[in-house]
């Protein structure tokens, strides 16, 4: 029995250090335009899931879904979350599928994790994913509010929605300017300052 339970312990030594050595001298390829592989798939995504439901605190949203909190939740989450996670008339952001892994596309996919969890998310972020931890940026009650939005943003009343198309076409229109679309280059202008 001691020689089983020394090569038992000796097998696992063994795989943590090939493991270890695998990651640590630069065989995992570090390419975010990689399609998301099997192992991350079915270890990383459950053990991030697990991670956050373990450590969200079990609390509920102190916000009400009126009208006017999901207005103002969903105009925090056009500025600043719909760029990587969609919107309502751009479902799928481009931008999202330039992150590894892949930033989770809610108008395509509306979120179902727990409020309390979406919040710890949205305030903490994660690591290793792009999405960044918004507590230095937003209040508690604005958190709560993108939170509100995002745990209805598909089954919001007609005058939200019409709202949130307003504001999605507004955001479009912004990044569509002469300005904002066309960087300057030094030769463009160079031809500028000779006339």
């Amino acid at each position: 029995m001691l020689k089983f339970l020394l090569g038992f312990a000796v097998a696992v030594l063994v795989t943590f250090s090939v493991g270890y050595c695998y990651v640590r001298y630069g065989f995992v390829d570090p390419r975010a335009d990689l399609p998301v592989d099997w192992l991350e798939s079915k270890i990383a995504m459950p053990a991030l899931d697990a991670a956050v439901d373990k450590r969200a605190p079990k609390t509920d949203n102190p916000l009400q879904p009126t009208d006017a909190n999901l207005v103002a939740g969903m105009k925090i989450y056009q500025t600043s979350c719909a760029g990587c996670h969609g919107d309502i008339r751009h479902s799928h952001a481009a931008l999202g599928d330039a992150f590894y892994p892949r930033a989770p596309q809610f108008a395509e996919d509306a979120p179902d994790m727990p409020e309390d969890q979406n919040f710890y998310i949205i305030q903490h972020g994660v690591r290793l994913s792009g999405m960044p931890a918004w507590k230095g940026a937003f209040s508690e009650q604005e958190i709560w509010q993108v939170t509100t939005f995002l745990s209805h943003m598909d089954k919001l009343q007609p005058q939200v929605s019409a709202t949130w198309k307003a504001a999605a076409a507004g955001t479009q229109a912004a990044d569509s300017s002469p300005d904002a679309s066309k960087p300057e280059t030094k030769e463009k202008s160079s031809k500028m300052s000779m006339h």
